[in-house]
């Protein structure tokens, strides 16, 4: 099989819902238009496009990527909950490795409505949603209270590690003042504002003990990833701008994720550590190869159970691990510089294709204040509920 590059990235700010005038087509127009223009490749070269989004209508993909051209090529339209924006960016490096195309365009975006997430049902009938199985896990446990089901899951979860394990609700709270305090730098970010651990556990709850500083809000915005052959790399002259995808996988649950009936089971650590297994064999490379993370958090207790699965520390030791500052500039690695979930923000299907920028951005020594020095390997973690995680190793060499 050949390699697969990343050439190009581009994305738009993460706003807040109904703050910006514009239509999901207009982010990617944004998003892809700048993801083309950093590759040097006019969208007439492009010979496929996947395409990731949750909450609009079928072929959304098309009348979103025909903001770029009308060239007839065959667009994939992909749905994969939080982790969709990495399953284009998988879908686009298959096409690529797989000798089917030399060119691809990855894009992800989303429109969201204000307010908490809902369970993933749409009406609200849990027996029917496609996370009911997860839920039921959730109630079986722990009730079901009257907070927004995605916090509440996450929380029972974050309830079962401090039992587990003593991870204190202030190492929580490290999870969401490392990671605003890293957005103050990204211009891309939905928001930039500095918290300590005290104005954190201050903050309105959520779900307890989540408050509102340690969960990701809804947000408006596109990503988008230029994937190439190597021969496409050659023949364009395009080393100084190619990062390669050195090892990528996907897992979905498994009997681990609910035999237990424990919520960090059910909300993905399982799969997670599944997918890192396999995409750093496929690379060749392990965590301590890794220099720069951008992992899904979308709640703090996600990153904490996070770096658990990727095998950054013990099972049940993360949440000494971001206490020490081993996790941000200074320390073993750097993760989400980019303020992640929690403060760049959470457009389901752009998520994962935002990662992929930053990290791009990192490897290339493109990030500006944000630059993690020496970067040359890094690491895309991104989960969706119901269930799929997506690792993607990505290497500068």
């Amino acid at each position: 099989m050949g390699k697969a590059y990343v050439v190009g990235v581009g994305m738009t700010r993460f706003e807040k819902p109904e703050t910006r005038d514009w239509q999901y087509w207009d982010m990617v127009k944004e998003a892809g238009t700048a993801a083309l223009a950093d590759a040097g490749v006019p969208y007439a070269r492009v010979e496929q496009a996947a395409v990731g989004y949750c909450f609009q209508a079928s072929t959304a993909g098309q009348r979103a990527v025909y903001e770029l051209g009308l060239s007839g090529i065959p667009v994939y339209n992909l749905n994969n909950n939080c982790a969709t924006g990495s399953t284009a960016l998988m879908t686009a490096r298959q096409f690529v490795e797989g000798g089917i195309a030399d060119c691809v365009l990855a894009v992800g975006f989303e429109k969201m409505s204000r307010g908490a997430l809902g369970g993933g049902s749409g009406a609200g009938d849990f027996t029917t949603s496609p996370v009911a199985r997860h839920y039921g896990i959730m109630a079986a446990g722990h009730g079901f209270e009257a907070s927004p089901p995605t916090a509440q899951i996450f929380g029972n979860a974050a309830r079962e590690h401090m039992e587990r394990y003593g991870t204190t609700e202030a190492q929580l709270a490290a999870v969401g003042a490392k990671n605003h305090r890293h957005s103050a730098d990204n211009p891309h970010a939905q928001f930039q504002d500095v918290y300590t651990v005290e104005e954190i556990l201050a903050a309105k709850t959520v779900h307890r003990p989540l408050t509102k500083l340690q969960c990701s809000p809804t947000s408006d915005g596109a990503a988008a990833a230029v994937v190439v052959s190597e021969r496409f790399v050659d023949e364009h002259g395009l080393r100084d701008r190619a990062v390669e995808i050195a090892g990528q996988a996907m897992a979905t649950d498994t009997e681990e994720s609910f035999a237990s009936g424990s919520c960090i089971d059910a909300v993905g650590r399982p799969m997670s550590r599944a997918a890192a297994r396999q995409a750093f064999e496929r690379a060749g490379l392990g965590i301590e190869d890794v220099d720069v993370v951008e992992l899904h958090d979308c709640f703090s207790i996600n990153e904490l159970l996070t770096y658990e699965a990727l095998g950054m520390c013990e099972e049940g030791a993360s949440g000494k691990l971001v206490e020490s500052g081993a996790t941000t500039y200074g320390g073993r690695w750097v993760v989400n510089p980019s303020g992640g979930l929690i403060s760049k923000g959470h457009p389901l299907g752009a998520t994962g294709l935002a990662q992929a920028a930053e990290l791009v951005w990192q490897l290339r020594g493109e990030a500006g204040p944000r630059q993690v020095t020496g970067a040359r390997v890094g690491l895309a973690h991104n989960i969706g509920l119901g269930g799929a995680a997506v690792v993607t190793l990505l290497r500068r060499s």
